[in-house]
């Protein structure tokens, strides 16, 4: 008789399913995770696969494809980026209260402001980055027809005095509904010319000033006030809990729907970018652009995980980062593979506190804020895409803008949620934020899916740096926190002891004066 069992089900049939052997079945188990984890990436390869084929059939027609019929073409794409616009407000605030009202500084307030100090650090650090790469290799150099619009569009005549000046008034709006929908900006107007001159030899410093509203979400407005009422809210404490619970409660629903609105972004991307190759004229220096532009990522990235993060740590531990990045492995390439810092988090803390040694109140408490506000990838990501686009419509970045994609990036890697491909919502915002229409979004789909898991790895390794490094600096305030904790503990011991010692001689002293009454009585 051989060794093999044949397993017979409750009807006495034969179980083919029960019959494989471990190891098929581990391979099935092991393809189908595979499959469930990447399902996302996937799909979005092929859509953007199917609508570079898409465009390419119908790009065959010798008739070139009018106005209107590119808009059939695009239709779907258009309402998935629909989808995407009408999320950006409610997941920006919700998520910026919540994460600002919810940190724990009770642990303590060295321990909390050294944590923010090196979320804002970090992030700006990568922004910046960002913005320094993009700004000299210039992959978007040479704009071409198509993405720059109209030639004969009119353009706006500011001073850079006034782009700043428009930056600052937008973060204070004097009405938080007209933000939503509206943006200050000052615009120049030249003065009538006087005979014998003309409008050019007039110096714009003598130019008149208007003052309007112009049509356009103002960001920055809305995130400087949810971040305040955030920090109003964590101050209020118990009396801020019921609304800081309906913008935490708020924040998880827009991550649900946002993720239900990213499963769409295959077919979405699929028509946008069929609808953008139809008539594109310079198709070789789109994909030539394209691929400047992930380089430029890539490097922005590999530069600041594996160089700036490691000498931050290195410069204030006095030790060699590899040890720590090597005990990260495992959750590094969990967030390689699921795309999702959220969905990393759980075994980033566990690497953190059994292999790096990190002490759990530090690990529970930065890491959780960390995956919420501190994506240094997002941010360095955000910026380089911002810009390329910019450049690839051939227009002229000044400093003003060079300002609003800095705050508005570092905002948007805030608001970002921690699920796949959450950065294309906010990088629609950063794209109103500098004028730009929503639809150039599209230009960076065909390479985001990949581009979003070196991101997340980046994101990730950022907040394990960060938790240690708090660690490092933080021992004697935790061993400050523990003895009071200790001193605390045992006062409460002691009082219970004590209270326990009068119940009992109170109970002595009722015994005896029953007994004396009972004598009493009985004499």
């Amino acid at each position: 008789m051989s060794g093999h069992k044949i397993d017979i089900n409750a009807t006495g049939e034969f179980d083919s399913t029960r019959s494989s052997s471990p190891q098929t079945q581990t391979g099935k188990s092991k393809t189908k995770a595979f499959l469930r984890e990447n399902l996302l990436a996937i799909l979005t390869v092929i859509g953007v696969l199917s609508g570079v084929a898409l465009g390419f059939g119908l790009r065959t027609r010798e008739e070139k494809w009018n106005q209107r019929e590119v808009m059939y073409v695009k239709f779907i794409g258009d309402l998935f980026l629909r989808m995407l616009k009408s999320l950006i407000l409610p997941l920006i605030i919700s998520s910026l209260i919540s994460a600002v009202g919810g940190l724990d500084i009770s642990l303590s307030g060295k321990i909390g402001g050294r944590a923010i100090a090196y979320y804002m650090i970090t992030t700006v650090l990568a922004v910046a980055l960002g913005i320094v790469l993009v700004a000299s290799i210039q992959p978007g150099k040479g704009g071409f027809v198509g993405i720059g619009g109209s030639e004969n569009q009119t353009v706006r005549e500011t001073m850079t005095a006034d782009t700043l000046m428009d930056l600052v008034r937008n973060m204070f709006p004097p009405n938080l509904v007209d933000a939503t929908i509206k943006t200050s900006q000052t615009t120049i107007i030249a003065p009538d010319p006087e005979p014998g001159f003309n409008e050019t030899q007039v110096p714009k410093e003598h130019w008149r000033i208007k003052e309007e509203m112009a049509d356009g979400t103002n960001i920055l407005g809305l995130v400087i006030f949810s971040a305040i009422l955030g920090i109003t809210l964590g101050k209020l404490g118990e009396k801020g809990k019921p609304l800081l619970n309906f913008f935490v409660s708020l924040s998880e629903a827009m991550m649900i729907i946002t993720g239900w609105v990213i499963w769409l972004s295959p077919i979405g991307v699929c028509f946008l970018v069929a609808g953008q190759l139809i008539n594109e004229e310079n198709l070789g220096e789109v994909f030539a652009a394209l691929g400047k532009y992930f380089m430029t990522v890539m490097a922005g990235l590999f530069i600041h995980g594996f160089i700036v993060l490691p000498l931050i740590y290195t410069v204030i531990t006095r030790q060699l980062p590899f040890r720590f990045l090597a005990n990260m492995s495992q959750a590094l390439f969990t967030a390689f593979g699921t795309s999702s810092s959220s969905a990393t988090l759980p075994l980033t803390i566990q690497c953190l506190e059994e292999k790096n040694g990190v002490d759990p109140r530090i690990s529970r408490f930065v890491l959780p804020i960390g995956a919420t506000i501190n994506m240094d990838g997002t941010a360095l990501y955000e910026a380089v895409a911002a810009i390329w686009i910019f450049q690839m419509a051939g227009k002229t970045l000044g400093a003003g803008d060079i300002i609003s994609i800095s705050i508005t990036a570092t905002a948007a890697a805030i608001g970002a949620a921690g699920i796949p491909q959450a950065g294309l919502v906010t990088m629609v915002m950063v794209l109103n934020t500098i004028g730009l229409p929503a639809e150039y979004v599209s230009y960076v789909v065909p390479v985001d899916w990949l581009l979003d898991r070196f991101r997340t790895v980046i994101n990730d390794f950022g907040d394990s740096i960060g938790a240690g490094l708090v660690y490092h600096v933080s021992k004697k305030d935790l061993d400050d926190l523990g003895e009071v904790e200790d001193d605390e503990a045992a006062k409460l011991k002691k009082n219970r002891m004590e209270g326990s010692m009068t119940d009992v001689t109170t109970l002595d002293q009722d015994l005896d004066n029953n007994v004396n009454h009972r004598n009493g009585t009985e004499f």
